[in-house]
């Protein structure tokens, strides 16, 4: 009985000659040794040959040329209906936003703050990080540690099913120039905090 067993794996993990020759042909080089030195002259008789085995041998010239254009404008296609999504999720977020807060805070950080929540929305890090990276460039003088402290209590409060309250409690009445630094900071993280949750609530939409 233990015979049997000892035949049967030696028959399991011996190959057979059928394989053996499988494997014989994939690893045997096509059409000789591949030249890895180009220098050699006889590469140029090589790759010469290779040349004359391509698929699209008989094809000519023109028709090559035609379709390796239209495979390109095709993939320049695709590429620019993507950029247009992404535009135009964009700038719908921007006029969402000039919409609801045009008069408390500059043009200038309604359309940074779009992008800036676009693009960190994909990137995925922290509430707390997003939040800071929307409004960081608009603030060179802060040290990102004071803003993250500042965006601690707006990245908590987006966890809540409704953060309009929030925002908009966030959000002052004063005129922009009346504002203290640390207000237009608050103001920012407030509209940035306000931009995430559209582009959130528009991703579970679609």
């Amino acid at each position: 009985m233990a015979n049997e067993f000892d035949h049967s794996d030696h028959t399991e993990s011996t190959p057979s000659p059928a394989q053996l020759e499988f494997l014989e042909a994939l690893l045997a080089p096509e059409g000789g040794t591949y030249p890895w030195d180009v220098t050699d002259p006889e590469s140029e008789a090589y790759f010469a040959e290779r040349e004359q085995d391509f698929i699209l041998e008989d094809w000519a010239e023109e028709e090559i040329t035609a379709q390796t254009q239209t495979f390109f404008a095709q993939i320049e296609q695709i590429w620019s209906a993507s950029d247009a999504i992404d535009v135009n999720v964009v700038n719908n977020l921007q006029a969402n936003l000039q919409q609801r807060f045009a008069a408390h805070i500059p043009q200038t950080w309604l359309k940074t703050i779009a992008h800036k929540a676009y693009q960190v929305l994909k990137t995925k890090p922290s509430m707390a990080d997003q939040l800071v990276q929307c409004i960081q460039e608009l603030l060179p003088n802060w040290a990102e540690d004071d803003l993250l402290v500042l965006a601690r209590p707006f990245a908590y409060s987006m966890r809540g099913a409704d953060t309009d309250e929030f925002v908009l409690g966030n959000v002052p009445s004063q005129d922009w120039t009346a504002l203290s630094e640390i207000e237009k900071a608050r103001t920012g993280l407030a509209i940035a905090q306000y931009a995430l949750a559209q582009l959130q609530n528009g991703q579970r939409e679609v």
